[in-house]
């Protein structure tokens, strides 16, 4: 008796195949994708097919399960058609805050001492104008000028816009340049 190669007898459950992935998937190009992959499969383990048992009904249990693996797949999955979603998911790479920051540290030393020093003292540390003008012995409309003189050299140097997003990570940096206190921990 001659021993066939189990890999001859894919070729002719092929048209079953199809029908079966048809009725599992009603859909002609998913069915045809399943049954390549059903087919991949059988070929890359081919050897533990069992010869002389039924390579019919092997095949139907390996087009089964890659069926209900992939249904159990994309059930996991989230339809995101236009994008939206992983558009929320996206971050922005580390490196454009750390650029900006760093930008901002060159703009933030010309600043007049002065400036700088309101700055730090309102925006960055979250003083009141009342206490930052106790502290350095200037009125209290000198710290406002002084911060507000200061933000907007800070705006001009940076190149900034009303409403332009800064990268910056820092909540005391952003609040020199944003009329925001820093948030206290």
């Amino acid at each position: 008796m001659m021993s066939t190669d189990p890999r001859n007898e894919l070729v002719e459950h092929l048209p079953a195949l199809r029908a079966f992935a048809l009725s599992l998937t009603r859909n002609s190009a998913t069915a045809d994708d399943m049954v390549q992959d059903a087919v991949v499969k059988a070929w890359t383990n081919i050897d533990k097919f069992e010869p002389g048992s039924k390579m019919r009904a092997w095949l139907f249990t390996i087009l089964r399960n890659t069926y209900y693996s992939s249904l159990r797949k994309s059930n996991r999955e989230v339809a995101d058609v236009d994008g939206a979603f992983t558009e929320g998911l996206s971050v922005k790479p580390d490196h454009d805050g750390r650029m900006q920051l760093s930008d901002f540290k060159e703009a933030f030393e010309t600043l007049p001492d002065e400036q700088r020093e309101a700055l730090v003292l309102v925006g960055a540390s979250g003083f009141t104008y009342e206490e930052a003008a106790s502290m350095t012995g200037v009125a209290v409309g000198t710290v406002k000028s002084r911060v507000n003189r200061g933000r907007e050299k800070l705006t001009e140097l940076l190149n900034l816009s009303e409403g332009d997003p800064m990268e910056l990570t820092d909540s005391a940096t952003m609040a020199v340049i944003t009329s925001s206190a820093p948030v206290k921990r």
